[in-house]
């Protein structure tokens, strides 16, 4: 049995140490903030692939109750022309398709059952640096405490300081010029079926909403931003509303009303991803998630690719002889599928940021694209993946 430090008590820090408890480890969560996420962050879709991977920590019924069914996508463009009608990333043999949930409604029942399962998280544990031993390694946190494990696993996202203290070259994100915004809009009645997510490529942002079985309206806007803005640059929510609806009214979509209709509007957060990070692991650390291959949300796959990693790396730490050769191992598992993932989601992304002509052209290639579909959804290698967790790692 390995005691295992784990930096970061979001999605895949949890699923991770859930994960080792599973197949016989210790882990300790040590989460850097000294409160939990209750209330904190917008909302998710978790892909089939994700449910998946969860099915065999027997987590997919938990996520299922938290979230609702989203099998289907409709697209179109600011004019109001449909795109497309299409299922939204294929289903599971039971049926399951993927499931829309809260950020923090996932993090609170994920954290919730871990703890029901005996596993630690200790909070206001920032960690400051790190160090292998001779026998495992060495964390020490900003409160000054320390603690010693065999393993130390860095899943403290997009800033992730696991990740320098095992390069200090390493690189820095990559600035994806999209601002993200959302809200949930109440006391509005759609004609939408509930569970279909309805896309619109606007003349001046993308928009997506989904109503959810309750009637309420879930909702989340792209606005372009060409410089990588500061904290300080993002504006306040009193403004922010005004712009949206400005940029908003020149399409034939009900985005407006929907906007109108939500009592707080997310304070707009700036977008990144990682093409690549070239050192994910030493003998003794690791990174995970966010911190090893942020991908931009217009690939539908951080949550699900940050699932996948915890229990690819558990697999590969209950097969793999000796901590070093599991590491090398999950890396080789997991290396090309995410830097795939990310170039996707970055494709995917540049066409919400278009500018007036790059609209333009957009507009016909996108029209002409769905008009003349490829026979294979160029989507379908992400949430067609499955994690063989019965048969052995090598």
């Amino acid at each position: 049995m390995a005691k295992v430090l784990i930096a970061g008590g979001g999605i895949a820090g949890t699923v991770t140490a859930i994960a080792l408890h599973e197949i016989g480890h210790e882990p300790v969560i040590h989460e850097a903030y000294d409160r939990t996420a209750e209330g904190v962050g917008a909302f998710l879709t978790l892909a089939v692939n994700g449910l998946d991977a969860l099915a065999p920590l027997g987590l997919k019924d938990l996520v299922k109750d938290l979230g609702f069914d989203t099998p289907r996508i409709k697209m179109r463009l600011g004019n109001g022309r449909e795109l497309a009608d299409l299922a939204l990333g294929g289903r599971l043999e039971d049926g399951t398709t993927s499931q829309t949930v809260l950020r923090s409604d996932l993090y609170i029942g994920l954290r919730d059952e871990a703890v029901r399962r005996g596993i630690e998280v200790r909070y206001g544990r920032r960690l400051a640096d790190a160090r292998e031993t001779a026998s495992g390694v060495h964390a020490a946190f900003e409160d000054g405490s320390s603690a010693e494990g065999d393993l130390l696993i860095g899943a403290d996202g997009l800033r992730s300081r696991v990740r320098t203290i095992i390069d200090p070259r390493a690189p820095s994100p990559r600035y994806v010029p999209l601002l993200n915004t959302g809200g949930l809009a109440e006391g509005l009645r759609l004609d939408d079926e509930p569970g279909v997510m309805h896309m619109t490529f606007g003349k001046r942002l993308f928009f997506a909403h989904v109503v959810h079985p309750d009637g309420g309206v879930w909702w989340f806007a792209n606005v372009p931003r060409k410089h990588e803005p500061s904290p300080a640059d993002l504006p306040e929510t009193c403004t922010w509303r005004e712009d949206l609806i400005r940029e908003l009214a020149v399409d034939r979509t009900p985005a407006v009303e929907i906007v109108r209709a939500t009592r707080e509007i997310y304070r707009p957060w700036a977008t990144y991803d990682f093409p690549s990070v070239p050192t994910w692991r030493t003998d003794r650390m690791v990174i995970i998630g966010d911190a090893a291959h942020a991908t931009s949300p217009a690939a539908g796959q951080g949550a699900a690719m940050a699932v996948e990693d915890a229990v690819t790396l558990a697999r590969c730490l209950r097969d793999v002889p000796s901590i070093p050769k599991a590491l090398a191992a999950y890396e080789g598992l997991r290396r090309e599928r995410v830097e795939a993932v990310v170039e996707r989601g970055k494709r995917n992304g540049d066409a919400k940021a278009a500018g007036p002509v790059g609209r333009v052209i957009r507009d016909f290639f996108l029209t002409r694209a769905f008009k003349n579909p490829p026979k294979e959804d160029p989507n379908a290698f992400m949430w067609r993946h499955r994690i063989e967790w019965e048969t052995p790692a090598s």
